[in-house]
């Protein structure tokens, strides 16, 4: 029998490369659901290499051209409602991987259609876990991350029990600007911020590796997925990305995981218990092992990490609005409209104003209320600005 999946942003690099694992052995599987925003050129093509008979096109202009297309058998919906008429039983497996706030709706709505879910959007985990965890116990489907690190830190504690945990230090590269001395990053262009040495990225997260946001974002997920405190966390520069992370149990006992420099693996392994099967990776890299050239980071260089002391064990809406602020501010990077140092200086003065310190205060509410809160941090951060 094939196991049956739906991809959640199959446009994006996430969903290309489990595309491409796929591929190599399509009589496996019969994927129900392809979704995409704006690009449906990419998912029409897709959804006929793949036989796929439902797509979802979120935006609705690309909805609209894509209905023009002679579309044969495959069905198209601008609506993640449409859920309930796609899915007649639950599936095997849902990847998620569609970037930003708005992954988090599709996601926590996907949950009850399958048995198991691979997450990779980073707002969903950080801005909704409440929500994800409740919907995951509710109807018993399984999780995995789906990041390198939290990959990592998931397979390392498989036979651990979390109380066990002493420490756990995810690692970081120190992203495109880790040679790059501090005095210029005022000057940093966007070409600059998006030259990951090391992972093949989108410019959104390539410029969270550039400030380092991306690791604070990590050590949240990290958090709330692995039922942490945050004094159990931390972040070692280690320029490679060969170890993804490090346990230390009170038993005494370490672990490092290590892998390729590739997302092939932790996505291949998301699906493992489907697939049966192994993966062509790289021999151990006793060069790379014996030089991890690990490292505390450098918080004068990278400030952005100094986020981390502000937050609390307790939930908190403060997550959610570093997230909201980061995606404005990156954003506003990108389009010319502020500086590099800009994205951080911005984020740790927006937290400190008095409406924004009461808000911060609250628990994060529902889906409709956490996604309201991006007007709000908009027009605060432009105030700032303009």
């Amino acid at each position: 029998m094939k196991t049956k999946i739906a991809i959640l942003g199959s446009t994006g690099s996430i969903g290309k490369t489990l595309i491409e694992i796929i591929k190599k052995d399509k009589k496996r599987f019969n994927i129900i659901l392809l979704t995409a925003d704006k690009n449906y050129e990419e998912i029409f093509k897709q959804a006929k290499i793949l036989n796929v008979k439902n797509l979802i096109i979120s935006n609705k202009k690309s909805f609209d051209e894509l209905k023009k297309k002679k579309l044969g058998k495959i069905k198209i919906f601008n609506s993640y409602k449409s859920y309930t008429t796609i899915f007649k039983k639950k599936i095997d497996y849902v990847m998620s991987s569609i970037s930003g706030i708005h992954g988090l709706e599709p996601t926590v709505r996907i949950i009850k259609h399958t048995k198991k879910i691979a997450i990779a959007n980073k707002e969903a985990i950080i801005c909704g876990w409440h929500l994800i965890k409740k919907d995951l116990k509710k109807f018993k489907t399984t999780f995995v991350p789906v990041d390198s690190e939290h990959f990592s830190i998931f397979y390392g504690l498989q036979g651990n029990e979390s109380s066990n945990i002493e420490k756990i230090y995810l690692t970081a590269s120190g992203g495109p600007l880790n040679n790059v001395p501090k005095s210029r990053f005022k000057k940093v262009k966007i070409s600059e911020a998006i030259k990951h040495p090391n992972w093949k990225m989108g410019k959104k997260i390539s410029v969270d590796s550039a400030t380092m946001m991306n690791k604070v974002f990590e050590i949240i997920e990290a958090k709330k997925i692995f039922e942490l405190n945050y004094n159990q966390l931390d972040i070692l520069v280690h320029p490679k990305s060969y170890a993804h992370a490090i346990i230390k149990f009170k038993d005494g006992m370490i672990k490092i995981i290590v892998h390729d420099t590739n997302m092939k693996i932790p996505i291949f392994n998301s699906l493992n218990d489907t697939l049966n099967k192994s993966i062509q990776t790289d021999q151990l890299n006793l060069k790379k092992l014996n030089f991890l050239n690990l490292k505390k980071v450098d918080l004068n260089k990278f400030p952005s990490i100094n986020i981390i002391k502000k937050l609390q064990d307790k939930e908190s809406l403060l997550e959610t609005i570093i997230v909201l602020a980061n995606d404005e501010l990156v954003n506003l990077f990108l389009l010319k409209k502020v500086n590099f140092t800009d994205i951080n200086l911005i984020i740790q003065r927006l937290i400190r104003m008095r409406e924004i310190m009461n808000l911060s205060k609250k628990k994060p509410g529902n889906i409709k209320s956490l996604i309201s809160l991006k007007g709000l941090i908009r027009k605060k951060i432009n105030k700032i600005i303009y």
